[in-house]
């Protein structure tokens, strides 16, 4: 009987073993319930995925993401701080955790003097939006410098300049911004982001209505 019973238990792991997700189950599970508006259950996958395999917790700026948008600012902070050690040169991680640091409740200088010292990242208009989220550049003269581009360039300039404008108080100009970057025609070039332009615009909406 005892030998049957341990057997039986032993069948129990091995079937949760079997049905256990994959890291990449995970991964996709997480940014489908983002997709749908689940933040804290994209956050769970993430956090299930970062303990299956920890050494990608630090690289998972999309749970950063995640926490942004849903004010839970102070740990969405420490999310790019950790993903600033594994990858130094990237502004737009530096731009996150402005933004996240901005929203927390700190005064724009404050926010402004724990930037994260980045760079140098040759990816198209990141310096521009590095020197806006440092006060070397108005979100007005990035929107018109990425007006004079197409496609990927415009998003990012009109994405940014509008979760800027949020950071600093004016929801008023981060909707007219957000409403452009959530166009369709972006839809195909960066989908995550231009998924995260449409909810950040569809939030803002909701709250200037009230």
């Amino acid at each position: 009987m005892l030998r049957a019973a341990v057997l039986a238990l032993l069948l129990v792991d091995v079937r949760a073993v079997a049905q256990a997700p994959t890291p990449q189950a995970l991964a996709d599970r997480a940014e489908a319930a983002f997709a749908a508006g689940r933040l804290a259950d994209a956050i769970k996958d993430y956090d299930q995925l970062a303990e299956l395999v920890p050494s990608v917790a630090p690289l998972m700026w999309q749970r950063g993401v995640a926490l942004y948008e849903l004010g839970r600012y102070d740990e969405c902070a420490a999310q790019f701080a950790s993903y600033f050690k594994t990858n130094p040169a990237d502004f737009e991680n530096a731009a996150w955790h402005f933004f996240c640091v901005a929203r927390e409740g700190e005064a724009i200088d404050k926010a402004r003097a724990s930037v994260l010292d980045a760079g140098p990242d040759r990816r198209v208009l990141r310096e521009q939006v590095f020197d806006m989220i440092r006060g070397r550049m108005t979100p007005e003269a990035l929107i018109a410098l990425a007006d004079t581009s197409v496609g990927i360039v415009q998003f990012y300039g009109h994405f940014y300049a509008g979760l800027y404008y949020e950071a600093t108080g004016n929801r008023i100009a981060a909707l007219a911004q957000l409403r452009i970057a959530a166009g369709d025609e972006y839809r195909d070039s960066v989908p995550f982001l231009h998924m995260v332009a449409r909810q950040d615009r569809d939030r803002l909406e909701k709250r200037i209505a009230r």
